[in-house]
């Protein structure tokens, strides 16, 4: 059994980019688009993204701050009563709101699907979006409800017993995607 990367810095750094680039191209621009991160490394993708969209489209430069968020879905989840404890965090959304907006929800890792329904339900208390966009930085398959990404940085098969584990440089010192076999004490 081990532990193999299968995304370093690089790896991850164009991921993005493609995505904020397929974003962009998917909505036309940036007008009425509201990014909300799903903490904790969803927020920081998001943050990443909203930094190349910025670099990318000059409108959203502008209104970056008032169009980026954090949606936390903690007492939304559906494992609340299986005692599995989840520390919430802070939800803030953007000044613009998001009725009437395309909202790109941002996570790290799409695996059940479990997440992104609570992070849908979490929504409905919030406004009445235009429409709504699931961006991962990794799609590992297995789902468990019907809810796809849109916007994928990489596909990666994987067992149901492996673990996909991502590390960013804002959480955790360094930036890498890992898959841990079962057994491990990493």
């Amino acid at each position: 059994m081990g532990t193999r990367t299968v995304l370093q810095q690089p790896d991850i750094t164009r991921a993005l980019t493609r995505i904020a680039h397929e974003i962009l191209e998917a909505n036309h621009g940036a007008s009425d688009l509201v990014l909300l991160g799903i903490p904790t490394r969803g927020a920081v993708l998001a943050e990443r993204l909203a930094s190349l969209l910025a670099d990318i489209e000059p409108e959203w430069a502008a209104e970056r701050d008032q169009r980026l968020g954090t949606l936390d879905v903690t007492m939304h989840r559906d494992d609340l009563g299986h005692g599995i404890g989840r520390t919430p965090h802070r939800t803030t959304i953007p000044t613009s709101g998001i009725d009437g907006k395309v909202v790109v929800l941002v996570d790290d890792v799409l695996y059940s699907g479990r997440t992104v329904r609570a992070a849908l339900d979490a929504l409905q208390g919030i406004g009445r979006p235009r429409a709504v966009r699931l961006a991962v930085l990794v799609d590992r398959g297995h789902r468990q409800l019907p809810i796809r990404a849109d916007h994928v940085g990489k596909n990666l098969p994987t067992a149901s017993d492996e673990r996909v584990t991502l590390r960013l440089t804002e959480t955790d010192g360094t930036d890498e995607v890992v898959i841990e076999q079962p057994g491990d004490d990493a």
